[in-house]
């Protein structure tokens, strides 16, 4: 069947729980089935997994260059976001322009031509100096032929006002779910930019508390996993309501609904998937399809409508 929306986001595999609720060989079959189905971007960082456990700081990178190697898979595209000097959670980040092309170079070593986008990660930073001095190391990473991205950035008007003059075209991931989203907070690249939904399911929501099982990424986390979350009852009656199409695949997930509502949101070119199992990632591929074929718009308008 023709593809309902040919301009349609791309999937992109995530891994931050990688090396911590999701185990080596896990990554692997999660990773096997990707490449399978036909999707080849897989978003990284210096500070995943994000476990708070210091002696795991890029062991998800590790996991994912070993995979490279193991499949000699040179079509695999990883973005890489750079400045985390550990995975404790914290502030802590270097930004230098030494400490950005020093990390370039090291991820051109290990990664070769698989290394695809390169990322600036949480900036906090206002002053134009020293963010101009991050986008000359980016700028260096565009003339090697890498794209050029953002990620966690505090004030992105000044990213904006020094874009001017660098002129990047640029990948901005953002939060973006139903509870909450940073795309209002990047007005001067709207329409200018691609962006890269992650957070789609705000954690791990399920819309039954009885679905979230002992490694479920909201109870990792930290999150309450013993009560219905607020949305889960209005959720419900969204989808009663949009199921009664019986010509599409009829969503039944928070996961689904966020899948929904970032496709059809504005400037969205990537949905970055946070799945920890096999069985998740093939119902997020299968939904995806759905996606691709059918219109899903008036599921779309009652979860914006939800989200406000």
């Amino acid at each position: 069947m023709k593809p309902f929306n040919i301009l349609s986001p791309t999937l992109i595999l995530g891994t931050a729980m990688w090396g911590w609720t999701t185990p080596r060989d896990t990554c692997f079959a999660l990773l096997d089935r990707f490449y399978e189905a036909g999707f080849r971007e897989v978003d990284g960082a210096t500070n995943y997994p994000i476990n708070k456990s210091p002696e795991d700081f890029r062991k998800a990178e590790g996991i994912l260059l070993e995979w490279i190697k193991a499949h000699e898979a040179p079509d695999l595209r990883v973005m890489m976001k750079v400045g985390s000097i550990n995975n404790l959670r914290t502030p802590e980040n270097n930004l230098s322009k030494s400490f950005l092309l020093m990390l370039l170079d090291e991820y051109r070593n290990e990664f070769g031509d698989n290394l695809d986008t390169f990322m600036i990660h949480w900036d906090n930073r206002s002053g134009e100096k020293e963010i101009r001095e991050s986008l000359e190391a980016l700028d260096i990473a565009r003339e090697q032929g890498l794209r050029i991205g953002l990620s966690g950035i505090k004030h992105p008007e000044v990213f904006a006002r020094l874009n001017e003059e660098f002129g990047f075209g640029l990948r901005i991931q953002i939060k973006h779910n139903l509870l909450y989203s940073d795309y209002s907070r990047y007005p001067l690249f709207h329409g200018r930019a691609g962006f890269i939904a992650y957070g789609i399911n705000a954690g791990g929501i399920k819309l039954d508390p009885s679905q979230y099982h002992e490694k479920s990424s909201l109870r990792v986390r930290g999150g309450n996993t013993k009560e219905e979350h607020p949305k889960a009852a209005p959720l419900r009656a969204i989808l009663q309501q949009a199921n009664q199409d019986s010509g599409r695949l009829p969503a039944s997930t928070f996961n689904h609904c966020g899948m929904a509502y970032a496709f059809h949101s504005p400037d969205i070119e990537g949905i970055l998937l946070g799945t920890s199992k096999p069985e998740q990632l093939e119902d997020s591929l299968h939904f995806y399809d759905a996606l691709r074929t059918h219109s899903y718009q008036d599921l779309y308008q009652s979860l914006k409508e939800l989200a406000k």
